[in-house]
């Protein structure tokens, strides 16, 4: 009992503990239930599971609202709303990915599973040494504020170029270093096959295996943007990390809707762009101009979910005659 409510990293043990066990559990879910073949998965069957993903998310806020006051709960709600906003780029990139290594939708589902489970570690890596770094030295919050009010007017500025996969240095390194086959084998990452020197049989990557590493790079970047966003809002560790994963446990979910219309949510990075400058800027209001005293939760919120909804509407209205791209 004494390990169950001992403190970690500011936060009781159990509330850790029962986290990871519903990670496990919808993990699980995905791998036994709706992995257990491959198969492509239809917009209606992405919006439904999307929609249940986001009840289990909001759900959880109102534990934390209820185990840890109502300005966790606004916190943990505002990174929510952020990272899930944020992760409509993601799903373009990833978009981008699979057609570059010509995965067909039935193995991507596969591909990104794992790639979340890999996530989960590689994000937690992160916030524990954001967490360390904040901890040990106060100021690395205006660091981090001043990054995302950089990021955010970059963005706005930012040409539509679409983004380079095989050109990129890290793949280009990839490709020469790892043994890697011409076709896809079925939903395998590895196969055996006869080297091409000696003839014996020789582990062998296939493309996708190669798409799941570059969807990971490409996460990590994005981790670059979305983990200072939410130590901007709060630095307590247990509301960073549980915004994060439970906007991105849904992610593979809610891509096989997304991939198909992303192209019209173009005016949301403008408002991304917006969100990041103000979660940025915020800080610097709360310290020089509030004299300390905290940023309303409630009004990072207000603001967050009235840029990202704004930035959505306007998206689809602006592009209604646009029709869906359904890959093939």
């Amino acid at each position: 009992m004494e390990f169950l409510t001992a403190d970690w990293l500011g936060t009781p043990a159990w509330f850790w503990l029962a986290f990871i066990g519903l990670v496990v559990l919808l993990t699980a879910f995905d791998l036994g239930v709706l992995n257990r073949e491959n198969k492509e998965m239809g917009i209606g069957e992405s919006l439904k599971l999307s929609a249940f993903y986001i009840s289990i998310a909001l759900a959880f806020g109102v534990w934390v609202w209820l185990a840890k006051g109502g300005e966790a709960g606004l916190q943990y709600y505002t990174g929510f709303f952020i990272e899930k906003a944020l992760s409509i780029d993601n799903i373009f990139v990833i978009s981008l990915i699979f057609t570059t290594f010509a995965i067909p939708p039935r193995y991507q589902y596969r591909a990104l599973l794992w790639g979340i489970v890999a996530v989960i570690v590689l994000r937690g890596i992160m916030i524990a040494g954001g967490a360390a770094l904040v901890n040990e030295y106060g100021w690395v919050l205006y660091v981090f504020a001043a990054f995302l009010v950089f990021t955010g007017v970059k963005m706005l500025f930012a040409s539509d170029t679409p983004m380079d996969v095989k050109g990129n240095p890290v793949v280009q390194w990839l490709l020469r270093h790892i043994p890697l086959t011409h076709e896809l084998h079925g939903e395998r990452f590895f196969v055996k096959l006869p080297d091409s020197k000696t003839g014996k049989l020789a582990l062998t990557a296939t493309p996708l295996f190669l798409a799941l590493v570059v969807i990971n790079l490409a996460d990590l970047v994005f981790a670059v943007d979305s983990v200072p966003a939410i130590f901007a809002i709060t630095t307590d560790t247990f509301i960073v990390y549980t915004s994060n994963i439970m906007a991105i446990l849904g992610l593979r979910a809610l891509y096989f809707a997304l991939s198909a219309m992303v192209h019209r949510f173009h005016y949301l990075k403008y408002a991304l762009a917006l969100v990041l400058v103000f979660i940025g800027s915020k800080i610097f209001v709360a310290d020089f101009i509030l004299g300390g005293d905290k940023f309303p939760p409630l009004v990072s919120l207000g603001v967050t979910v009235a840029l990202i909804a704004g930035g959505v509407i306007w998206s689809l209205v602006k592009t209604k005659d646009e029709p869906l791209v359904i890959e093939k």
